[in-house]
């Protein structure tokens, strides 16, 4: 299928938290996760959300080069292409923007498809993040009024953070302490400063002991029950209708979560959950077992001429692109999308 359309976008989200269910985010980084990806989707029969972070979209115009927007309008132009050959619906988007780069990646990335709009074309993107982690609420949701306005007349969906979470990516690193859980009166600000869908149409990321990087179950203290305490927050503070989820929310750093935290954060309106170091891995691992199961092909040992046919590197990225397409199914199954397509 083409890429989703902003309003098949918006249907997919607004589906999967009446459906309590949620769409994995994968971060990709060349042609190869790209199609990783893609195929994983199609093989779970699941709509999804494909993204890039700031040093993804570096990596993707080439690492000499180190352009942020030329690498996601290469990712853009790509995976419009070949999406058209799977099944499902897929939604590209922009993953973590701190301040400091907004005016290198995501700011110019919005006048692009602004202006592409206005032709009568599709956004380039179906949502980016703007990430105000670091900065105080109020300034955070100043930046994020600003960028909604303007996503709005890209057709674009923006998705912000309030609060903060741990760990590293791509050299953002966060401390481990009480700042992970975001509050009631967090979520509060949110609305009044965005509204609870009248104003715009945008995705929170609220946290609730989250943190980025690679952790064995148990090691992260995660309480989704912060997530259920801000939407009644809200519900009360604006006299929404009991029951009600006002807030479309984000799931980052999901590595070592268990079953049963994923499936109550559902429950709570979870709608994309990130899923990167467990696919870099996934992809990563069978390379390995192939060089280390083929070393003196894809080695020229003691003069030999090695095996063409092990070092191609078509050969060792099918290999990839196998284990991290499992891995997005796998992530389908446990957020409970695999076989939902609109």
């Amino acid at each position: 299928m083409p890429i989703a359309t902003p309003e098949k976008y918006a249907e997919m989200l607004d589906t999967a938290k009446a459906g309590a269910y949620a769409f994995p985010a994968i971060n990709v980084s060349s042609s190869q996760t790209l199609n990783a990806a893609l195929a994983g989707f199609a093989e779970a029969g699941s709509d999804g959300i494909i993204q890039v972070s700031t040093g993804g979209a570096d990596y993707l115009s080439g690492p000499t080069v180190k352009n942020m927007v030329s690498g996601s309008l290469a990712f853009a132009a790509y995976a419009a292409e070949v999406a058209q050959s799977y099944p499902v619906n897929i939604a590209l988007h922009t993953d973590h923007c701190p301040k400091d780069k907004l005016d290198g990646f995501v700011r110019p990335l919005l006048d692009l498809s602004v202006e592409r709009v206005k032709g009568g074309q599709a956004p380039l993107f179906q949502s980016h993040m703007w990430d105000g982690s670091a900065v105080p609420l109020e300034e955070n949701l100043s930046i994020a009024a600003e960028l909604l306005e303007k996503c709005i007349a890209a057709k674009i969906i923006l998705e912000i953070e309030v609060g903060v979470v741990g760990g590293e990516e791509d050299g953002v690193e966060a401390e481990i302490n009480d700042k992970l859980y975001s509050t009631p009166e967090d979520a509060i600000a949110t609305a009044r400063a965005l509204g609870h869908g009248e104003q715009g149409y945008y995705m929170t990321a609220l946290t609730f002991g989250n943190v980025h990087g690679v952790y064995k179950p148990g090691n992260v203290k995660l309480r989704p029950s912060v997530l259920r305490d801000a939407q009644a927050a809200v519900v009360q503070e604006f006299g929404l209708e009991e029951g009600a989820k006002p807030f479309h929310l984000v799931f980052h750093g999901g590595s070592g979560s268990s079953a049963e935290e994923i499936a109550e954060a559902l429950d709570y309106g979870v709608v994309k959950m990130n899923v990167d170091t467990d696919t870099q891995y996934a992809f990563t691992r069978p390379i390995a077992g192939h060089m280390l199961g083929n070393y003196d092909g894809v080695l020229k040992i003691d003069g030999e001429v090695g095996n063409k046919k092990t070092y191609d590197p078509r050969a060792w990225g099918k290999a990839g692109e196998a284990g991290m397409a499992a891995r997005v199914v796998e992530a389908c199954e446990h957020l409970r999308s695999a076989g939902r397509t609109i």
